[in-house]
């Protein structure tokens, strides 16, 4: 089909275009549009990228995180199991409660009534000794009574010095025997006040231990009460850590329910010996203010701070990279916001991060975030947490 054909009206553009001439044209338009893309793509690409977005932020102290923690619970520094003092007249009693004046929780003051037993057996006891001492003092009476008719009678040789000596000697085990009525009759005495459990000092009751009903042995502990004053917090140490502390070391404490809020503490008391079952020992930690101290059998955490924590720096793990094999962070130039590869030292893995021994300082900026993406020298925007754009 030719171009006349195409369009017979218009003779002289018809007349104009040979075959030839057609295939000129479209050889010419398509190196035109070729160099208009070329033009477009070089231009593009002469464009500049805008600087990455990257989270950054200092190093912090590695401080508590450095720190070996332990858990344990919350003491009074002495705690009392308190029960009867029913022992006496030469063998054992055993008593039964009568009434129990108090609970678990209860404050009580020194010398308050906790417990009582059934006084009747007791009260028995007492009148028996009574009589015993009443019977010691007739045979007294009668002895001194011989002792008497028989020494005026030796004055006069009436009777054998013998004879005298048996009445003497008489009179004085009669004595004797009076003394040991009125011990045992005091003695007695004193057990029929027994039946009353008292509070040695004053406390929180924390635990009860017989139930109204109950008969209970000498000694047997019947309530726990807790001292009023000094608190401290029981921790388990294992043998490869009790080496590195020693009474009067300083201590964090935090308390489960107050999670961050640290108070001061110090080491008091180690258990010499290590607990059979668990191979740990028993170490007892107090509070620098015991008014500030958490509530009795509150669980607390006690952070004793290892060698060197003062001088670590923690940073998240995935700040963290890798140049030749060893340990990097990218550190942001606070002028021109280029990052580069620095070395660090690694001195622990913990739960809230990586703590460094060298390579970074508190005042240093690190990239936390992307680190497998940035390139040495390449500038970034820094950003924070909450994606909002920070001044170096």
């Amino acid at each position: 089909m030719s171009i006349r054909q195409l369009d017979p009206k218009n003779t002289l553009l018809s007349s104009a275009l040979s075959p030839i001439s057609l295939r000129t044209f479209g050889l010419v338009a398509v190196i035109a549009l070729s160099s208009a893309a070329l033009v477009g793509c070089t231009s593009k690409a002469a464009t500049p990228e805008p600087p990455r977005n990257a989270l950054v932020a200092h190093p912090v102290s590695a401080g508590a995180a450095d720190a070996e923690v332990y858990s344990g619970d919350v003491h009074a520094r002495y705690e009392s199991q308190l029960g009867f003092r029913v022992n006496g007249l030469g063998f054992s009693f055993n008593g039964k409660i009568k009434t129990r004046l108090v609970n678990v929780g209860d404050h009580v003051e020194e010398g308050q009534a906790l417990a009582e037993l059934d006084p009747v057996d007791l009260q028995l006891q007492a009148g028996s000794a009574r009589a015993n001492l009443a019977a010691a003092s007739a045979n007294r009476d009668l002895a001194q009574a011989e002792y008497n008719r028989y020494a005026p009678l030796l004055a006069k040789n009436y009777v054998s010095k013998t004879q005298f000596d048996t009445v003497s000697s008489a009179l004085k085990a009669a004595q004797a025997q009076v003394e040991q009525a009125q011990a045992t009759f005091a003695t007695a005495q004193n057990q029929t006040t027994y039946t009353t459990l008292r509070a040695d000092h004053a406390g929180l009751i924390t635990a009860i231990n017989a139930e109204v009903g109950q008969v209970v042995a000498a000694g047997q502990a019947v309530v726990t009460l807790a001292r009023d004053g000094a608190m401290e917090v029981e921790i388990a140490v294992p043998e490869n850590r009790i080496a590195s502390l020693h009474a009067g070391t300083p201590v964090a404490i935090e308390s489960w329910a107050e999670a961050g809020k640290q108070l001061g503490g110090l080491v008091r008391e180690i258990s010499p010996e290590a607990d059979k079952m668990t191979r740990t020992y028993r170490v007892r930690v107090s509070f620098d203010d015991a008014n500030l101290a958490p509530r009795l059998g509150q669980t607390a955490r006690v952070y004793v701070a290892s060698t060197g924590a003062v001088t670590n720096m923690l940073v998240p793990l995935s700040a963290l990279t890798e140049q030749s094999g060893k340990a990097a962070v990218w550190v942001v130039d606070t002028k021109t916001h280029a990052v580069r590869l620095a070395s660090v030292t690694v001195a622990a893995y913990r739960e809230q991060g990586a703590t460094l021994s060298s390579g970074v300082g508190a005042q240093d900026w690190i990239v936390t975030a992307g680190v497998h993406k940035l390139r040495e020298g390449e500038a970034i925007a820094p950003i924070d947490a909450q994606n909002r754009a920070i001044t170096l």
